[in-house]
């Protein structure tokens, strides 16, 4: 694997192995700016990665200002060596307020919607974007028409929402408004740059609204049924052996009919909310 790659004036992509979710094996850093910079994503935890990891930001340090590590949100394939990094370069992470309270690294400015990083010519955009994570954020930079996204999609895998911290229709919501800023690139934490991405958000928002549909039908169908069950009907497209993985991402979908009105559970039996409080 070649790294690092210049994607555009002032932005490198540095792809570094991580315990990410298969099929990816790695998590992007990029690095943002033609003058002063950030390095987004601190993600790698092994310690060879790390070497070369540093080796490419001490290399950068040659020619700019490196003024902070830039966290898109709290997973453990993004945040895996941001201590570490912090520490050798003597330069503080920056995060989303919801993200530094689940990290254990000191965030020393936190991001939040419409703050801008001005690094040299390039004005960075912070996009507040929950629902993979409650402090997802993307950063655009409207002239070069790029934004840094995060796990909102992935050129190599897919995208987990988990019930628990998870929320399908803002994920949804989000995806919309990125679509919506006709970008030329988008540089995702998995996989190489995302050329045209809108058409990939608005497969993202159709196969998710397909999923939901096929949850929907498949509760209708159950009258009454356990995650379990659940799945093997409205997963019977996708491999068994995904179905562990799958059963989150289904759980995620009955949660937000639920928030539509549409499904209720009871003591981990799910059913069309209009049979909800029948016996």
């Amino acid at each position: 694997m070649i790294r690092p790659v210049a994607v555009a004036q002032g932005v490198a992509w540095f792809p570094a192995r991580t315990p990410t979710l298969p099929p990816a094996t790695h998590t992007n850093s990029y690095a943002l700016g033609d003058g002063p910079t950030v390095l987004v994503e601190p993600a790698t935890p092994f310690e060879d990665e790390q070497a070369a990891w540093l080796e490419w930001a001490h290399a950068l340090a040659t020619t700019r200002e490196i003024h902070a590590i830039v966290v898109t949100h709290h997973h453990p394939d993004h945040v895996g060596g941001a201590a570490h990094f912090a520490g050798k370069l003597g330069i503080p992470v920056w995060a989303h307020a919801e993200t530094a309270s689940r990290i254990d690294v000191p965030v020393a400015r936190t991001l939040d919607e419409g703050d801008e990083l001005i690094l040299g010519s390039q004005r960075w955009r912070v996009l507040f974007t929950p629902g993979h994570a409650p402090g997802h954020i993307c950063l655009f930079e409207p002239g070069l028409r790029i934004a840094v996204v995060g796990d909102m999609v992935a050129s190599v895998g897919t995208i987990l929402i988990d019930p628990v911290e998870g929320h399908v229709g803002r994920y949804l919501s989000e995806l919309r408004r990125l679509e919506g800023l006709d970008l030329d690139l988008a540089l995702p934490a998995h996989g190489a740059p995302i050329a045209e991405p809108a058409r990939l958000f608005r497969h993202y928002v159709t196969h998710r609204l397909m999923r939901e549909a096929k949850i929907a039908a498949a509760l209708t169908r159950a009258a009454a049924a356990d995650l379990d069950a659940l799945v093997a009907l409205a997963y019977d497209d996708a491999p068994e052996e995904l179905w562990p993985i799958a059963k989150l991402s289904l759980e995620s979908h009955l949660l937000e009919l639920e928030r539509q009105g549409r499904a209720a559970c009871d003591s981990g039996t799910w059913r069309p909310a209009s049979r909800a409080s029948e016996p």
